[in-house]
């Protein structure tokens, strides 16, 4: 921690060598500079920092702000932030030789850093901002310009903007010291993100806004690492006949890949690539992925591709599910093999490759519930490999370990799952619990990766796990949901969004959500049209009135709920002014798409149990009423395509939810299912 330095103190202690010249002209017309002072040692990461604190400051002050390197001028009267690390910047090392500056590696520690405020001569006031590194230097400066300058670390998403301040502002605060957050490792998962990729025209590849703003808002989360795979070219978007029509040519470029990589790097992030061999980038062939004894060679020659001749020889983190080496299931070996067996050989040669190619990469093993099942009897990977539990994609674990073994260990959880990917299932409070419990009994808190799907539905529980990975004990869920609300809207309606939250949260009970409800309404129209539900490259599922019929009392209760959630977020919104588009597009409209989803399902189940009553006793009224009931249905998909199109009320949004580009998982409803419905109604009754 900054201690008391006099003037004269700083004088002779501190600008020995000229480190800081001072201009002794009184020149007033510089009283509303203000001067950033890096270290002459400062890396690129922390040179990108501090420019993103100078645009944060002009974000609020009316100055003139320069970034200059220590020895060079800087006049009287202007404001000067000192900025680096002790090995950075020979200004802050000379504070803490001189046992003015409480700061090393070791204090407060990797990834920690301080504030402090001193007072030079001719009136030149200072603020020092500092790291024990490089990336405790970063959390320092996005913590002062979140808590002080009022920036928003989701600003591009949120549209919140900070308010101007006076330069005494800028020292409105006490020193403090920023520890190092609990988890060293905090990733965020690339996964399952179409509409973010899509929305603006170009399909299944992110645009360089997108992508450059989504990785500045993480680092200022303190995300350290990012693991890229959609964009990799996951197998599904060349082989797979929704993504063929959607992109019949579909391709990658490595050059862009590459761009990506070395710009998260820019920031400070750590690159995690999963190894797996379904890439686009170098497939390996689908018949050669379920059989390590009969192609291993062709595993190690992809591998050793890899590290050899594309963008993943960069790569920080290297990681590896064990289970089939193209498609995300499990392994069930075509050739007899002890599937525990193979991992346990596939770990060590390909630790060994890594060990060649990039010694310095951290190695993870992410266990989905087959791989649980596995690390529980006896899949040993090397050591030196960390050992990431997932959860069940609602932040829950169904699979816990017998023991962690003595391995480093961590957890896979999920912001958002494929089966919700459209509506966010807010759960802060749920993590608290979840996350304290694995820490305290696992001692999971050295690895976590966070899949956030396609990000922006997801800030509330990406921005939550964050808070998590500082202090795992101290993160207070309930305090957290009304933090972040208040951060956003004025306090009564931020309390009418935290109950439509919880309540949208409710209404997704046991594991629901969006998506697994577009496969509900599949099986509904299925039975409902006496036709199978046809899937390219995939045995046809017989329509079948007993899997209608199971969905009947959740989708009853969900739809409840939902409709209390909307009530409760459409009464905040009778506060908000209309300039403010965020509570509309991030608190109501998400429960109205779900709400709508349910409310047609339930239309479509009210026609089901019709149609099972005439199949009992053949009566045509029956049928007349479904039939009726069909023009409902109708109206409601109306109102599904009309909300979807219509979308966010920032227009910066537009095009996000629409059905032509959505992700293909469950298909989605439209107007040729009720015209079959319709179609084969009739002919019942004509029978």
């Amino acid at each position: 921690m900054l201690r008391h330095l006099n003037v004269i103190g700083v004088v002779c202690l501190l600008f020995m060598g000229m480190i800081i010249i001072l201009s002794c002209n009184d020149d007033t017309t510089n009283t509303s500079s203000i001067y950033l002072i890096s270290g002459k040692h400062a890396d690129d990461v922390e040179l990108s920092t501090i420019e993103d604190l100078k645009n944060d400051l002009g974000k609020v002050v009316h100055a003139d702000i320069r970034v200059v390197s220590e020895g060079e001028t800087v006049p009287p009267n202007a404001s000067v932030f000192i900025l680096g690390t002790p090995d950075s910047n020979t200004l802050i090392g000379t504070m803490v030789n001189v046992g003015k500056l409480d700061l090393t590696k070791d204090n407060p520690g990797p990834r920690g850093g301080i504030w402090g405020k001193i007072d030079l001569e001719n009136n030149v006031q200072a603020i020092v901002i500092g790291g024990s590194d490089t990336q405790g230097l970063q959390y320092a400066i996005y913590d002062y310009a979140k808590e002080i300058l009022g920036v928003d670390a989701l600003e591009y998403w949120t549209g919140k903007m900070p308010q101007p301040k006076t330069s005494q502002a800028l020292f409105n605060f006490e020193p403090k010291m920023i520890a190092p957050p609990q988890i060293p490792i905090l990733g965020y998962f690339e996964n399952d993100v179409d509409e973010l990729a899509n929305y603006r025209g170009k399909l299944l590849e992110y645009d360089w806004e997108s992508y450059t703003e989504m990785i500045n808002s993480l680092v200022r989360l303190r995300y350290n690492a990012i693991q890229l795979f959609d964009m990799l070219g996951r197998p599904e978007f060349f082989i797979r006949p929704e993504y063929k029509k959607l992109s019949p040519d579909y391709a990658i470029r490595e050059t862009y890949i590459d761009s990506l990589i070395d710009y998260a790097q820019s920031k400070g992030m750590m690159v995690q690539i999963d190894v797996s061999m379904g890439y686009k980038i170098k497939p390996l062939d689908q018949n050669k992925a379920d059989c390590w004894k009969n192609h291993k060679q062709d595993w190690i020659d992809t591998w050793t591709y890899y590290f050899e001749e594309t963008p993943f020889k960069k790569a920080d983190i290297i990681s590896l599910r064990p289970r089939n080496q193209v498609w995300d299931w499990e392994y069930k070996s075509t050739c007899g093999e002890d599937k525990i067996e193979v991992f346990n050989e596939v770990y060590q040669v390909l630790g060994d490759l890594i060990d060649h190619y990039n010694p310095n990469a951290k190695k993870v093993m992410v266990c989905y519930a087959d791989g649980m099942e596995m690390f529980n009897q006896n899949l040993n990977p090397p050591k030196d490999w960390l050992v990431a539990w997932s959860d069940d994609g609602f932040s829950g674990f169904k699979h816990l370990p017998k023991s962690t073994k003595g391995y480093g260990f961590g957890t896979y959880m999920h912001a958002g799952f494929w089966l919700n990917h459209t509506v966010h299932d807010p759960y802060p409070k749920k993590m608290d619990t979840i996350m304290k419990n694995m820490v305290k009994n696992y001692q999971a808190d050295k690895y976590c990766l966070v899949n956030g799907q396609q990000f922006r539905p997801f800030l509330l529980n990406i921005e939550a796990f964050s808070e998590i990975s500082k202090d795992v004990k101290t993160f207070d869920g309930e305090q957290f949901y009304k933090d972040w609300t208040q951060r956003y809207f004025a306090p009564t309606v931020a309390e009418a969004a935290v109950k439509s939250m919880k309540k949208l949260h409710e209404a997704q009970l046991d594991r629901g959500g969006y998506v697994e409800h577009l496969w509900e309404i599949r099986e509904t129209v299925s039975y409902l049209s006496n036709s199978p539900i046809r899937r390219p490259g995939k045995t046809p599922v017989p329509y079948d009135y007993t899997a209608v019929e199971e969905d009947y009392e959740h989708v009853e209760n969900r739809l409840k709920l939902a409709k209390e959630a909307l009530e409760l977020a459409v009464e905040g919104e009778k506060s908000v002014q209309k300039e403010d588009t965020f509570y509309y597009d991030y608190i109501v409209l998400p429960i109205h798409l779900y709400h709508d989803l349910l409310n047609f399902e339930h239309t479509l189940h009210q026609m089901a149990q019709l149609k099972k009553t005439f199949e009992k006793t053949n009566d045509f009224k029956a049928l007349d009423k479904a039939l009726e009931t069909l023009v409902l249905a109708n109206d409601q998909l109306e109102t599904i395509h009309r909300r979807s199109l219509e979308g966010d009320r920032n227009q910066k949004w537009k095009n996000w939810y629409n059905p032509e580009i959505r992700r293909p998982n469950n298909g989605f409803p439209s107007k040729l299912m009720l015209s079959d419905i319709k179609t084969n109604l009739a002919l019942l009754k004509k029978q």
